[in-house]
């Protein structure tokens, strides 16, 4: 059958670009050999979002909430386990509804590029007048003697087992090696993270970052950065992480390894007879997600950049509306990052670190939450919002967010990013009371020592 797109990977971006160019009236065929929603939904995103509730819930019980009498509270496990697959369940099966209502044909095979508008699946062989490649990432595996130990899991296999486990020791303190550490030590595991850049969360404001370290270290996490791992030893059942501290030999051992040092295109054995210009396993794009060969396309994780859902899901959809010539609704930038800790993490824009480095002049406001009713009422804690603006037109640059619901709050910035408005303009709007978003008005005015017509607070 003649398709006029061909899509490779059921994950956001693929499904996203799928849906776009079926509502455009394109007779559109989705590939994912896996189940639909791809590595966020199935492995990713959405199952430690799950288990991340969960453990916080768990968390607030044990140290007690003010007004609630509690008997002894415990894990369950299988009960976690049952609703992180519930959860991932009923998204998957919205999106098979979306997939078979926008009359997407679903291919549930391997998919193998061999020409510039043809895909080998399974024993048939599909044609199209373009291919969107959508395949995503997979977990890195360096290549360090023991990685391949029993026991040594990447996060694929530790959300397909979901079970207590007395100790266990990540290797990278990444989102995704910072997001289970926080679901593992909040179920009583003891954890230790091994990072092998000089903090955790390193790509995130440094200031989060620090802040984050404390929680971790407050919760029993045992976090070594700037550590670089040798080799992996088994004894007895139990794993032990070799690695170089400060110039001293140390070890760190559990019943269970972590691999999260990243992830890679998932792009090996995707192409067989034809090629495509690739860039450290990446695929090369222009502006309009064209690969070296114009009739196939790429988006999301495998082309490289920010590995977000949300990124990918945006490419998908401009890379749709630019190749059959509609002007694109979405922006490409700037990609909000979130990370689900308690609290939460989201980060837009630039940092004062980074306009520093590029000669931006500055205006920096930070607002403490700990004046904010709505903050007080939820239990307090070390949170705050800082706000990042050019320093002469007063246009907002980037935000950092370390608070209850920054991963919500993030957006209004995120559209003041990505609009160009001035702190002039994010005054304009009445903010409810109690809420968090008030603090975004505190940080806005902090810039600016409480008045937008006063000498700046600080400039950089």
């Amino acid at each position: 059958m003649q398709y006029d797109l061909l899509v490779i990977g059921g994950g956001p971006g693929g499904f996203a670009a799928a849906v776009k160019a079926a509502q455009l009236g394109k007779k559109v065929a989705l590939f994912e050999a896996r189940e639909p929603g791809g590595t966020c939904l199935n492995r990713g995103c959405i199952p430690t979002k799950a288990l991340m509730h969960t453990s916080q819930r768990y968390q607030e019980l044990k140290e007690g909430i003010p007004g609630i009498a509690l008997g002894d509270v415990k894990p369950d496990w299988a009960g976690l386990a049952a609703r992180k697959n519930e959860v991932v369940s009923t998204l998957r099966d919205g999106m098979a509804s979306l997939i078979k209502g926008n009359k997407i044909d679903l291919i549930a095979e391997h998919a193998v590029i061999t020409g510039p508008q043809t895909v080998r699946a399974g024993e048939n062989t599909y044609e199209g007048a373009h291919i969107l490649v959508a395949a995503g990432s997979i977990p890195s595996r360096p290549p360090i003697p023991g990685l391949d130990l029993p026991g040594v899991v990447t996060s694929d296999e530790l959300l397909d087992d979901i079970s207590p486990r007395d100790s266990m020791v990540i290797i990278g303190g990444g989102v995704i090696g910072v997001e289970l550490a926080t679901v593992w030590a909040a179920m009583g595991t003891k954890v230790v993270i091994v990072e092998a850049l000089e903090r955790i969360l390193a790509n995130l404001d440094r200031e989060i970052s620090q802040s984050v370290s404390m929680q971790l270290k407050k919760q029993g996490v045992e976090i070594y950065t700037s550590a670089m791992v040798s080799r992996l030893t088994e004894e007895d059942g139990r794993l032990t992480v070799h690695f170089t501290h400060k110039e001293e030999e140390k070890a760190a051992s559990g019943v269970t390894v972590l691999a999260a040092m990243g992830r890679r295109a998932n792009t090996a054995g995707l192409f067989d007879g034809v090629e495509v210009e690739l860039n450290r396993g990446m695929l090369v794009v222009n502006d309009r997600y064209e690969t070296s060969v114009p009739s196939i396309l790429a988006i999301g994780d495998a082309i490289g950049g920010i590995q977000l859902a949300h990124k990918a899901e945006a490419e998908g959809v401009r890379a749709v509306e630019l190749l059959y010539g509609h002007v694109p609704e979405r922006v490409s930038s700037p990609i909000p990052s979130c990370v689900y800790t308690s609290p939460e993490i989201a980060q837009t824009g630039l940092t004062a670190d980074e306009c520093k480095a590029q000669g931006i002049p500055t205006l920096v406001g930070k607002y403490v939450m700990g004046g904010n009713g709505r903050t007080v009422i939820e239990g307090g804690g070390r949170t705050f919002i800082k706000v990042v603006f050019h320093g002469e037109s007063h246009v907002l640059l980037g935000a950092q967010l370390l608070c209850h619901r920054a991963t919500d709050l993030v957006s209004e910035l995120n559209t003041a990013v990505t609009l160009g408005l001035t702190a002039e303009q994010m005054l304009s709007p009445v903010r409810p009371h109690p809420t968090f978003a008030e603090g975004i008005s505190e940080a806005v005015e902090a810039a600016f020592g409480q008045s937008l017509h006063s000498a700046p607070v600080r400039k950089r």
